[in-house]
């Protein structure tokens, strides 16, 4: 699994932080952690400090937070991602499908109005 961040991604100064490269099994390695670590323990995760997952150009460190803010960042290569409780039981649901088997589709990870997405992607594309 990789991760990255492309800038202004359609022209409209719209960006993407977008998980990719990945096969079911290690789908099933970050749902687990992210349900182990941040729903469960209560702590926040950097993903650079995650063996399976090699950061290309970025770094994003997912976070609880009492609203759902999204990716947020002041340099375009340290990220955070910042939602609720339920934001992040969201993600896992929406990360649960490639769990299941193989997929060429992807997913947004959450819906919120801001700059920056976070794209969930085995072949990289969308």
């Amino acid at each position: 699994m990789e991760i990255d961040f492309i800038e202004n991604v359609n022209g409209l100064d719209e960006n993407v932080v977008r998980f990719y490269n990945f096969d079911k099994a290690e789908a099933i390695k970050f749902r687990d952690l992210i349900n182990d670590v941040i729903i469960n323990k209560k702590q926040k995760l950097d993903v650079s400090e995650v063996d399976f997952i090699e950061p290309r150009n970025c770094n994003l460190i997912f976070g609880l937070f009492k609203s759902d803010e999204g990716i947020l960042t002041k340099d375009n290569e340290t990220f955070f991602c910042i939602l609720t409780l339920k934001g992040f039981i969201n993600m896992v649901n929406l990360i649960e499908p490639f769990c299941k088997k193989e997929s060429r589709s992807f997913q947004y990870l959450y819906d919120i109005d801001t700059p920056t997405d976070l794209l969930f992607s085995p072949t990289a594309s969308w």
